[in-house]
This record gives structure tokens, C-alpha cells and sequence, in this order.
């Protein structure tokens, strides 16, 4: 099933969207936002079910074409947010091009920050900065929403909690980062709104590609209309989704609706390209002694997609550019999307 959310007050409004992602019908009826699906899943799946259903054999009524122009992210807010850094051969690359030793501790217990969930971006809205200098980069990530997880719940108990998953564009301050981790209390400034895919899709429309707890596809990013990198996700990932929702629930119950990320998609194999500026920089710093590759600059686009084995997109694709923020101070606008 493919779900998606309309860009209609602060929580959207929910629709099914075809496996083709041509199509969409109202899910209203069933369910007014994904939250409220997502609060209710055991009532109101088998309702989903059936009119995504319905939808993809073409006899669905009120069938209207789908844009993804017009969708907000599928949670255009949620009650919490947690990003993982699953990949950490991607964490010691970074950390060897600074010169700096990585704890043991790193491949086996995850990292993981807390980021700002009241609200997100679209998958096609401009990420708005006001200094390119604060170092504008993109991360293409993979992420799970779940239900209601208990405190304590173990990897094998995981089963049945992950039931939705979406792509994410984390994108990051590079040059506020230093500063803030040196007073040793973690992100804030640096990690400003995230964007994720126009759908968030339930896991057995992955086929084969979802096992271990993992998506074994390429995650695909284009720089500019040019290819900047295709790794597998799949590949060289140490923590996968089941490991990393267990992280997140040691000590505290999990609500539905909650978001992880997995980290920057990375591969050991370089030939496959990079996810996140950063990477690449460090790259050039480790070969060159100098990073070449500059960060994000205002005009610049960047577009995140995953494609199936027969090539088609999965879960639709992040669209964004980069554009100078004006300040003009309105309470409206501390909503991404449209008020109630």
C-alpha cells in the first residue's frame, strides 16, 4: 500500500496513491490523516487495503491524478523524530579525513539525535537558507514510521511495529555542525527541517527487496540533473531498522507516528558514489588533502529517488532547491503548511 498527504492544514490530508504512482483516492472516509491511520492502524488497514485495492484494478471511485507538487511530507509533522547513523563505515570516513580515531563502541551500539519534527518539508519545497555559508548539505536516507512500541522492546519483537517507509532528504549545516558538538550537547541549528518522500509506503510493496530488516535497493541522487551517487542500502549497513528501533525504545515507549532514519546511505565501494556532500569532501581530503566539492549553493537542486528491479520509483522522489530565505516575521509562517 502507498499512502500519501495532501498539503491541506498542518496534518495534511490522507489519500491512496496507485503502486504506479499515477493515481490517487481520498482516504477520508477511512481515515482524515496518516496520523489518525497510523493511531488506529489495527481499525482501519483492512479499509486502506481495500481501496488501494480497488484503486490499482481500476475500479476505485473519484479517482484523480496524482502530484506529488501537491503532497506535503506523509507526516507533515510528527511526535518525534530520530535519525540513526546506520552506516558507519560512512561515520569513520569522516572522522579519518579529521584526523580523529573511531571508538570501538561506534559498530555496536548506534548513534543516534533527536531532530526537529514539528514540521517538515514537502517533497517538493524549496529548502530555504539564509547564509550559504552555514554549509547547505543533502543526505538521502531511508526511514521507517511505526506504531505504538513498548519500552524495552528486543530486535525479535520488532516484527509488526515497522509499518510504513518513506526516503529522506536530512539536510544539514556542515559549518554550524563543529561548534555545536564541541559544547558537547548535540545538533540543534545545524539540523533544520528534513524533507521525505511525496509516499510512504507499507513494507510488502518492497517484495524481496526488504529483508533483514533491511531495503536492498539503490538509493539514487542527482546533483543537478547529474548523477552524484547510487548506493545500495542493502550493503554495509551495521545497524539495520529492527536493531535501531530497539536503540530508540531502551529506555522510553515509542508513540505512533514516530519516524527513524537510517544515516546517510553509504557503500565501502566508492565506485557507487556518495549520498551527502560531506562524504565526497572527505573523499577529496583522504586523496587530495583538499576538498574540491563545495556545499550546496542557492539555485542548486538535488533530487533523492529508489527505483524497484523493474525501474520503477518506489516511493516517488525528493525535489528540492535551494533558495535565499527573506525574513519577513509572520506567525503563519512557522507552519511549513497551510493553517487549519
Amino acid at each position: 500500500m502507498k499512502l500519501a498527504s495532501l498539503d491541506q492544514g498542518r496534518d495534511g490530508q490522507l489519500i491512496i496513491v496507485s503502486r504506479d504512482l499515477t493515481q490517487a483516492v481520498h482516504a477520508h472516509d477511512i481515515a482524515p490523516t496518516l496520523q489518525f491511520a497510523l493511531d488506529n492502524w489495527d481499525q482501519v488497514e483492512a479499509d486502506l487495503q481495500h481501496l488501494y485495492r480497488n484503486l490499482n484494478d481500476g475500479i476505485a471511485q473519484d479517482v484523480f491524478p496524482f502530484n506529488p507538487a501537491h503532497c506535503a511530507s506523509p507526516l507533515p509533522r510528527a511526535f518525534q523524530w530520530a535519525d540513526g547513523s546506520a552506516y558507519v563505515n560512512h561515520v569513520e570516513l569522516v572522522r579519518k579525513a579529521r584526523g580523529a580515531e573511531m571508538p570501538e563502541s561506534f559498530w555496536t551500539d548506534p548513534l543516534m539525535y533527536q531532530g526537529m519534527s514539528d514540521g517538515f518539508l514537502g517533497p517538493r519545497q524549496d529548502i530555504e537558507m539564509a547564509d550559504e555559508s552555514w554549509g547547505i548539505d543533502f543526505e538521502g536516507e531511508i526511514a521507517v514510521i511505526t506504531n505504538d512500541v513498548p519500552m524495552g522492546t528486543r530486535t525479535e519483537e520488532v516484527h509488526g511495529h515497522i509499518k510504513l517507509l518513506m526516503l529522506v532528504n536530512d539536510v544539514s549545516l556542515r559549518n554550524l555542525i563543529p561548534a555545536e558538538l564541541s559544547k558537547g550537547f548535540g545538533f540543534f541549528q545545524s539540523k533544520p527541517a528534513s524533507a521525505f518522500s511525496p509516499v510512504a509506503v507499507t513494507p510488502d510493496e518492497l517484495g524481496d527487496s526488504w529483508h533483514d530488516y533491511k531495503v536492498h535497493q539503490r538509493l539514487t541522487v542527482h546533483l543537478n540533473d547529474k548523477l552524484f551517487g547510487e548506493p545500495n542500502a542493502g550493503v554495509d549497513m551495521t545497524f539495520n531498522f529492527a536493531e535501531l528501533v530497539q536503540h530508540v525504545a531502551k529506555s522510553r515507549h515509542i508513540c505512533a507516528g514516530t519516524i527513524i532514519g537510517s544515516g546517510t546511505v553509504s557503500n565501502v565501494d566508492r565506485s557507487s558514489g556518495s549520498c551527502c556532500l560531506a562524504e565526497r569532501r572527505m573523499l577529496e581530503i583522504i586523496d587530495q588533502g583538499q576538498a574540491v566539492t563545495p556545499f550546496m549553493k542557492f539555485g542548486d537542486k538535488v533530487r533523492i529517488e529508489m527505483f524497484d528491479d523493474n525501474g520503477d520509483s518506489i516511493f516517488g522522489a525528493i525535489e528540492q532547491t535551494v533558495v535565499k530565505y527573506q525574513h519577513q516575521y509572520d506567525p503563519a509562517d512557522l507552519n511549513h503548511h497551510k493553517p487549519d
